[in-house]
């Protein structure tokens, strides 16, 4: 009895303790997004996503220097300028994980997206504070889609089709003016700003023909 409640202690310990599991989104148009917890075991493989754009989110992941180079000879194996790799990181991410890729010898066909920052540098760098950044990461992992986190523009009422003639129009007709609407008190929509830049360059790309 003692020692069947003592490996259900530590099952529970090990549950506990065991790394989230890689999040996986397809993107459409070619486009996955892979987000890792750990190195090197979050990785995809390469053959799975040969050909294929990609977008690599590896804010708040720790490393060491070989992890980090690793991480390049994976980033070399698949990033090329018509299967790009938008790598997403931060000031959180672990410096070695970064390092290989401030040296000269870039990597055609990857680029870093990430919050302006004094202590991180990324080739895209987007004004997003540090909290807004954490809470945008931590939407998805609690289950809030990737549709969500991209879209910042609220449902609007299409006008165009449905014109009013304005003969017909009385005084007593016309819209409220926006004095007269209820102010909206809803908390601004949540968006992932990092996630959303690399979605729009692969769409940028796509749409001059570059993929």
């Amino acid at each position: 009895m003692r020692k069947k409640l003592l490996l259900l202690i530590l099952g529970l310990l090990g549950a506990v303790a065991a790394p989230a599991a890689p999040l996986e989104r397809d993107l459409g148009q070619g486009l996955t997004y892979f987000r890792v917890h750990v190195l090197p075991e979050d990785l995809p493989v390469v053959g799975s996503v040969r050909g294929q754009a990609v977008i690599l989110d590896v804010r708040y992941v720790p490393g060491d220097a070989r992890l980090g180079a690793g991480l390049a000879l994976w980033l070399r194996a698949h990033a090329n300028p018509r299967s790009p790799v938008f790598l997403l990181a931060n000031s959180a991410t672990s410096p070695a994980l970064l390092s290989p890729f401030s040296a000269a010898d870039s990597i055609a066909g990857l680029v870093i997206l990430g919050p302006a920052s004094p202590d991180f540098a990324a080739d895209v760098s987007l004004p997003v504070s540090a909290a807004d950044d954490r809470r945008a990461y931590e939407a998805l992992e609690r289950g809030v889609s990737v549709k969500a986190l991209l879209s910042d523009a609220p449902d609007k009422v299409r006008n165009d089709e449905a014109r009013l003639d304005k003969d017909h129009l009385s005084d007593a007709d016309e819209p409220p003016t926006d004095t007269d609407r209820p102010a909206d008190h809803r908390p601004p929509q949540l968006i992932d700003a990092v996630l959303q830049r690399a979605v729009q360059l692969h769409r940028g790309l796509l749409a001059l023909k570059r993929l």
